[in-house]
């Protein structure tokens, strides 16, 4: 192990059954559509709630799908691995590559694409607004004075 950027790397093959509403998760990426300069590889940009993929639970948003049912996505436009994806059939297994980050602390997925946590405007308004009172109060107290 170096700690290089191949170290952050796993990959996995994951078997998922098509459910109702498909695999459960959009893709980005293609020869045609890179998600990221030079890097024309398949992602997965989106898990959708209660879906195939969210209810295994091991695909996560930013994965790079290397392979579905053993057909290499490499060099492969948008629309084609859509295709791809559409007709794998209801068994559908994926060769993936987990990029793993650094944890500081418990982490949550929500899979609704929205982050966890408290919006930073929920802190700072009402903060603000003490501060203007707290000087508004204190300037017209000294007036008085």
């Amino acid at each position: 192990m170096n700690g290089g950027v191949e170290d952050l790397l796993t990959e996995e093959v994951i078997n998922l059954t098509r459910g109702p509403s498909g695999l459960g998760f959009n893709i980005v990426g293609g020869t045609d559509q890179q998600y990221f300069s030079n890097d024309s590889s398949i992602y997965v940009s989106r898990i959708k709630e209660n879906g195939a993929a969210a209810l295994d639970g091991r695909l996560q948003e930013g994965d790079k799908i290397l392979a579905v049912n053993g057909k290499d996505l490499k060099n492969m436009l948008h629309q084609h691995a859509v295709d791809l994806f559409r007709t794998a059939g209801d068994e559908v297994s994926l060769k993936v590559q987990h990029r793993l980050l650094p944890q500081n602390g418990p982490s949550s997925h929500r899979g609704d694409g929205e982050p966890g946590g408290i919006p930073l405007a929920v802190i700072l308004v009402p903060g603000l607004a003490i501060a203007v009172a707290a000087v508004w109060a204190f300037l017209r107290y000294r007036q008085r004075v």
